[in-house]
Parts: C-alpha cells; structure tokens; sequence
C-alpha cells in the first residue's frame, strides 16, 4: 500500500520534508549529532564533501573519508527530534518516494550518535567516553509503535521499574541494546561501557533544581543504584534510546559514543568540553574508516 501525501510528506522537489535531503544524498553510514554546529566539526575531517543542505535546525552533509561515504546529520535535542529524522532517513531508504511503496529489498543503515552527556558515578571522569550498550528511555517514545515490544528488554525493564518504584504518572521505562558489531568497532582502553538513561528534557527529567523541585528529587541516585547482570546505567541524556528503539525496529544498526561534559556525581563540568568533543570526533571518524 502506498502513503498518502499526509503521511510521507515531500517538498516541492521531491525531497524528504524536514531533512531535506533526496535518497541519493544519502549515505549507508550516518553520524547523528545534537548540535547543528557540530556538523561541520565532524565534516572537516572528510576528504570531500559532496552535498549541503539546512532545514531548521537540521542540517546535513555528506562526503567521504579514507573511501568510506559518509552522511552527518544533527537532530536537534530530544526523542521527538529523533522520531522524526530516523523515520525519514530509513524512508530515503526504504520507500520508494516517487509512488509511496515499500521497497522489496529493505537497506541496512548505520548509525552513530557522537553526544555529549552527564556521568552518574564518580568513577566516570568528564572528557571520557561512554558507550551506550543499551538505551534506557524515561520519554516514552516507543510506546507509541506496535513493534516495540519485539525489540524490548522486558527483563531488564521490569528490574528497573521494581528497583526504581517508578511512578505510574509517568511513561513506562523502555529499554533497547545497541549494535554489537559497532560497539566492538568503537570500542578501546580509551571508552567505558554502560546504559544510558534518556531523559524528555534537561532540568526537571535529569534531576536538575533550579526554582521548579524535581520529581524525584533523586532521580539520579535510583539510576546511579541499579545494576542488572553486570549493567549499570553510567549517564543521561536526552536522544539514545529512541535512537536504538526506531533503529532495531527499522532492521537499523545504531550505537551512541558519548562525551562525558558533567560528572553529576561530582557536581563537575568539563573546562574544555569543545576540544574533547573535538578528540571523540576524530576518534569515531578513525574507528569507523579504518
């Protein structure tokens, strides 16, 4: 069945409506990044750029480093950014645009979160790396998609729900791996491994009290406490697990490298966030093409 034009929405030449991009300026491995800004920190490392474009706050260029092509992308922040960009990047993928249909052979894309992010133990220093072996979502994206419970650790949830004491106000926790095989590309002595908590905001959601009192006011020690089979949750954020949830779901790969800018354990922030965020770029852009 094809999409209606209310559904799959184009512009006037013939591209994807908020990225922007056709399926030709589209490249099989994607880096995801937050900040608009940051694209072009990750896009001067390329040995060429082959295409631009911005629409909002996304923006996108693709080219190519050591022989590999290469699409960078931000999402702007939060799980409903992401809601948005993986559903239109796996259409430029797997929809034929033209006449709305599924395509018969479904593409694989790759994608990579490069972020930034806060540490919950004291052990997890700013300027480090963390890689994201599951997604914890606290924004409740995926409840909104049939198939979520295929991709689900229903387990490790539960666990989490218990130990929590998570109030039934809120979404209910969902919980999504990563890609093993990208983990084992990006991974080294020089990054740690955890599950990461996505939050649906910045202040409140992350334990954050400036004049509005969170709830809970603990937040961050009932995730810092939870250990489940040698898995403990090491940051927050605000974009992983809606990355892994759509990804799995789509028959996408996906795994995020976070840079470490706050350790909220040590009520610390990194005093030159920009140059490590600059040393993980090129440590992700050498692991992926080489």
């Amino acid at each position: 069945m094809s999409k209606a034009a209310s559904e799959l929405v184009l512009n006037p030449d013939g591209s994807v409506y908020h990225c922007n991009i056709l399926p030709e300026q589209l490249a099989d491995l994607v880096i995801t990044v937050g900040d608009p800004d940051r694209v072009e920190k990750v896009s001067k490392y390329f040995d060429e750029i082959e295409f631009k474009t911005q629409k909002r706050e996304i923006v996108t260029h693709t080219g190519s480093l050591n022989g590999k092509r290469i699409t960078v992308i931000s999402t702007g922040m939060g799980t409903d950014n992401i809601d948005i960009v993986l559903s239109e990047l796996d259409a430029l993928a797997n929809i034929d645009l033209k006449t709305g249909e599924i395509k018969d052979d479904l593409k694989e894309l790759k994608f990579v979160r490069l972020g930034t992010s806060g540490a919950l133990h004291k052990d997890i220093p700013v300027d480090s790396y963390v890689l994201s072996s599951h997604g914890l979502g606290l924004d409740g994206l995926l409840h909104f998609y049939e198939d979520s419970l295929m991709v689900r650790d229903l387990d490790m949830e539960e666990a989490f729900y218990e130990h929590s004491e998570w109030d039934d106000a809120k979404a209910v926790p969902y919980i999504v791996k990563g890609s093993d095989s990208l983990h084992e590309i990006l991974s080294s002595d020089q990054t740690k491994s955890g599950i990461t908590a996505t939050a649906c905001g910045f202040y409140g959601p992350q334990g954050r009290f400036l004049r509005l009192r969170p709830n809970p006011f603990d937040i961050n020690e009932k995730l810092a406490g939870f250990e489940y089979r040698g898995h403990r949750i090491t940051n927050f954020e605000m974009e992983t697990s809606a990355i892994y949830g759509l990804s799995q779901m789509m028959g996408h790969e996906a795994l995020s490298l976070n840079c470490i800018v706050a350790n909220r354990a040590l009520g610390e922030f990194s005093k030159d966030s920009y140059a490590t965020i600059d040393k993980m770029i090129q440590y992700a852009l050498e692991k992926l093409t080489n």
